[in-house]
């Protein structure tokens, strides 16, 4: 292909990307059990209280929590929340995509050590929406059982964006980017 070698990159990632998207989707359920595990410490650990278990079907995390569905805390249902996963982790494919088009020597390390990178990244996005779901839209009998205050609700609701507006797209971009300062020099010189 002729031209600007920039041109050449973003029809090579436009390439890459419904390639990096359909492994991600089919494979979603091997490439983000390390997210299910490290949603699993940071809810057990840092939610102890609130969740009993933390259970991985395909791509979606179900939460199953100690909250009841409403005012009686006796012997009955409890709250279980469902998380996907694709939601806050489709900065891999394109990430992947990223890799693939500028054709470094080691992308299958590159690939690797970035997708390991966004790793606590998707967590807060889906730890955040779990919180989300049972401090805010879940209604005030369930939401009055958690035991967050007005300015712990905003601070969920304000990771909840950026962990699901934000940080999706941002950290893929940075990790190819430090991971390809080389390639970019290269792109810069020749144009």
């Amino acid at each position: 292909m002729r031209g600007s070698p920039v041109l050449r990159f973003v029809a090579s990632v436009l390439v890459w990307l419904p390639l990096a998207f359909v492994v991600w989707y089919f494979a979603a359920p091997l490439l983000l059990w390390p997210v299910k595990l490290a949603v699993e410490a940071v809810a057990l650990l840092g939610f102890g209280d609130l969740v009993r278990a933390v259970e991985q079907h395909g791509a979606v995390v179900t939460f199953a929590t100690t909250l009841k569905p409403g005012e009686a805390r006796v012997a009955g249902g409890v709250i279980a929340v469902d998380v996907n996963l694709l939601l806050y982790s489709f900065g891999m494919p394109l990430y992947a995509a990223l890799v693939g088009a500028a054709r470094e020597p080691g992308w299958p390390r590159r690939l690797l050590l970035g997708c390991a990178a966004m790793i606590p990244f998707i967590v807060w996005g889906v730890v955040a929406d779990f919180l989300k779901h049972v401090a805010i839209t879940s209604g005030p009998l369930v939401a009055s059982q958690t035991g967050f205050v007005a300015w712990q609700r905003e601070l969920i609701a304000f990771a909840f964006q950026f962990g699901s507006l934000i940080l999706p797209t941002v950290v893929p971009a940075i990790a190819w980017v430090l991971g390809h300062r080389d390639f970019l020099d290269r792109l810069r010189s020749a144009r």
